[in-house]
């Protein structure tokens, strides 16, 4: 068993009992999320719900809601993350019900959705809520039968005292729990005990989803709404010059036509305050589809701007100055400049050994580049936000997966009290990183206080695609060095991108190899960018684990034996101190998946590829199974092996992981961004390449490493290695290296060379 601390003072945690019938409400500082409304199967609603943020509610009739600060992004935290304070409070699953909760920061840390640390931040705190709240519930019992507290036990939302032979439901006790003191220290399940971590628990908004329950921001509705729609430059690096209106203005359904500035220029933005253009012309009428024709009938004349600077302050509190340079950029110059820049000495960010030295007296030196285009993030659900804004209040509603930092922006552009700001979330088709960055959030609350009326902002799919805050371009140049024994003996890499590195120095296989070399350059843009489904992780492990078998095949050696015994020499006689990764952990998966996967006896027809890698705490290995039809390669089996530690939802991390491979090979055989005169040429899925249902592989197959590692993350992780494994099972089945994605152009470009 595990003893915490509640760290929960009487003024965080806070007691409610007694209204309308009685009950408990625990309130946690730590408590980090969990859950979602479903249905309660067995016990009906008490008749009255007190509704406060942050808190576990426990009616007298013994039913539990958990409301859920974290926003839900599609990857099932209103489902896992109740359950575990399900877990340790000991209650039946089935009469849990989920909410989610407001926006509060003076309750809850980190009401945020991105980097896969949602169930990792909240393992002790949410624990620690349900743990809190049986022991009061245990003492209360204790206290009413006049028996040690230790006697008292608990299972499925019932107190019990063997020797006695009483027993009664929570409800029962929860207002005489309510007024004990919160205890100091909450002892929690051993993992042997778990009854719901672990086990499969379904979408509790699975039901709400396939009916078309409104649950996602398109579906908000208020009275009195107008519909807004925005017109940016067309291309980056221009502004707006002149507006013309007076047709727009004139047709059906409009009621205004505006110009906003989101951002001023000399404002101190945050991190998520990306955006690309800020001065915006904005058509307002009652429909989309009466907006969506005034805005083509706007002449509007756009300018080329000069360079200059906007200031961010970072997601730790410093600020730091950016600059945006003018001019309209190109994709082919993209190109050529990153390969320039590839053949100078970057910024070396980390040297172990002699690598220069080892490169002079190597027998074979193998030297390959790689390079990978923008992404747009093209979320399933376009980009929304809902918006009432009057002179002392401000309501904002909608998908967005930084509501603690977006309150602060929104206080801050129109002059309000923070506390006068409400963001409430919804449900979002979709983030992959793109709605970590609210500027459509500002700019409809921009609009609306303007227009003084409540409004909808609603980009169209070409409005998103073109606004940028896309995947950058990265570029990455590796050299490896073998000794006349075929070990490797140096390995130098040098990478950057526009406008930013993707190098990650201090892992695989850095610690792995005596002579190291890592170097990384970037280059400015006024092309904006931001975080992208596993940030510089998507684009360099597939990089790098491509090299990595290209090298294992210049060895003469088969490409798991060659990573394992990279491995070996981490975990046996690890080269620095700074090796951000845990090799045993990393060697555990790639022996799963070579046991699960068969490797080793391929059937005829059948091209394999494997790759490994580690980011957001995890590890996570693909073998891929890929045919050939017509002479086009077909992904048919994806085999996955993960180190995420204990698994709280298997059900919910499969379906992580499967799609996060399907994702990372959509995107690396099919998508990219590119750039004419600054100009955008892909607008809509009719020029940018998704995969298709009919891609999609046949089967994957999941396995977890089974540890009582406490979890890590998992939205992220399965997507950056499934790239080379796609990359080197492509190689098998048409005897060509992949360089560059997208790998399907970059098929038909050898082709076309032939």
């Amino acid at each position: 068993m595990t003893i915490v601390k509640t760290s929960i003072g009487r003024r965080s945690f806070l007691k409610v009992s007694a209204l309308a019938g009685g009950g408990l409400v625990l309130g946690f500082n730590s408590l980090i999320s969990c859950t979602n409304k479903s249905e309660v199967e067995v016990l009906a609603l008490p008749k009255e719900w007190f509704e406060i943020n942050g808190y576990l509610k426990i009616g007298d009739n013994g039913i539990v809601t958990i409301m859920s600060p974290n926003p839900e992004i599609g990857q099932n935290v209103k489902t896992s993350m109740p359950m575990l304070v399900a877990e340790e409070l000991d209650v039946d699953w089935k009469n849990v019900i989920v909410e989610q909760a407001p926006l509060n920061t003076d309750i809850f840390t980190r009401q945020l959705a991105g980097g896969s640390q949602s169930i990792r931040m909240a393992w002790k705190g949410m624990r620690t809520a349900g743990g809190a709240a049986r022991q009061m519930l245990r003492e209360a019992a204790a206290t009413a039968w006049q028996v040690p507290v230790n006697e008292i036990t608990t299972e499925a939302g019932v107190l019990s005292h063997k020797a006695s032979g009483k027993s009664v439901g929570y409800g029962e006790m929860a207002s005489a729990a309510a007024k004990l003191e919160v205890p100091k220290e909450v002892t929690l399940k051993d993992i042997k005990d778990f009854k719901i971590i672990g086990t499969d628990r379904k979408n509790v908004d699975g039901l709400k989803i396939v009916t078309g329950k409104p649950l996602y921001g398109l579906d908000t509705k208020r009275e009195g709404m107008l519909i807004a729609m925005i017109a940016h430059p067309p291309a980056f690096g221009m502004r707006l010059k002149s507006v013309d209106d007076s047709q727009a203005k004139a047709m059906p359904g409009i009621k205004d036509v505006i110009t906003i500035n989101t951002y001023a220029d000399d404002y101190s933005r945050q991190w998520c305050d990306v955006d690309a253009f800020s001065d915006l012309v904005v058509v307002v009428g009652n429909t989309t589809w009466e907006v969506m024709n005034a805005r083509k009938a706007l002449k509007l004349e756009w300018e080329k701007f000069d360079t200059h600077s906007k200031t961010f302050s970072t997601f730790w509190g410093t600020s730091e100055s950016i600059k945006v340079p003018g001019g309209l950029e190109n994709s082919t110059k993209h190109t050529q400049l990153m390969a320039d820049l590839s053949t100078k000495k970057g910024k070396v960010v980390r040297k172990d050994g002699d690598p220069e030295a080892a490169f002079k007296k190597a027998a074979k030196v193998i030297e390959r580049s790689y390079t990978a285009p923008f992404l747009a993030h093209n979320t399933m659900e376009p980009m929304n936000f809902f918006a009432h804004v009057t002179d002392d209040m401000a309501e904002l509603v909608g998908p967005i997966q930084t509501p603690e930092f977006m309150e602060k922006s929104v206080a801050a552009r129109l002059g309000l009290p923070l506390e006068k700001v409400d963001i409430q979330m919804t449900r979002m088709g979709g983030g992959f990183g793109r709605r970590l960055y609210g500027h459509y959030l500002v700019e409809a609350a921009v609009i609306s206080q303007k227009l003084k009326a409540p409004i909808k902002l609603i980009y169209s799919r070409e409005d998103d695609m073109t606004f940028g805050t896309y995947r950058p371009a990265y570029h990455a140049k590796y050299r490896a060095a073998l000794d006349e024994n075929n070990n490797l003996i140096a390995f130098h890499v040098n990478a950057g991108g526009i406008p930013e590195s993707p190098l990650f120095a201090n892992r695989f296989p850095a610690g792995a190899v005596a002579n190291y070399l890592a170097e990384e350059w970037a280059q400015e843009s006024n092309i904006t960018v931001g975080a992208f489904r596993a940030p510089r992780s998507n684009f360099i492990a597939g990089a790098e684990q491509s090299f990595l078998d290209e090298v294992a095949e210049a060895a003469g050696k088969d490409p798991i034996e060659f990573r394992l015994e990279l491995l070996d020499k981490a975990i046996n006689n690890p080269v620095g101190e700074k090796n951000d990764y845990e090799a045993d952990r990393y060697a555990g998966v790639l022996k799963l998946v070579r046991e699960k996967s068969n490797w080793g006896t391929e059937q005829p027809g059948v091209y394999r590829g494997v790759s490994a890698y580690f980011c957001h705490d995890s590890y996570v290995a693909h073998v891929i199974d890929l045919v050939m039809e017509n002479g086009k390669p077909r992904v048919q089996k994806v085999h996955c092996a993960v180190d995420c530690g204990i698994v709280v939802n298997p059900i919910a991390a499969t379906n992580l992981i499967e799609g996060g491979s399907v994702d990372g090979i959509g995107h690396a055989m099919y998508s990219g961004m590119t750039f004419t005169e600054g100009t955008p040429d892909q607008t809509n899925f009719d020029k940018y390449r998704l995969i298709r249902h009919k891609e999609a592989p046949t089967a994957i197959d999941v396995h977890f490493v089974k540890n009582e590692i406490d979890p890590t993350g998992l939205g992220e992780p399965p997507f950056p290695p499934v790239v080379a494994a796609l990359a080197n099972a492509m190689y098998k089945g048409t005897g060509k290296r992949i360089y560059s994605q997208p790998f399907v152009k970059e098929l038909e470009t050898s082709a076309l060379r032939m």
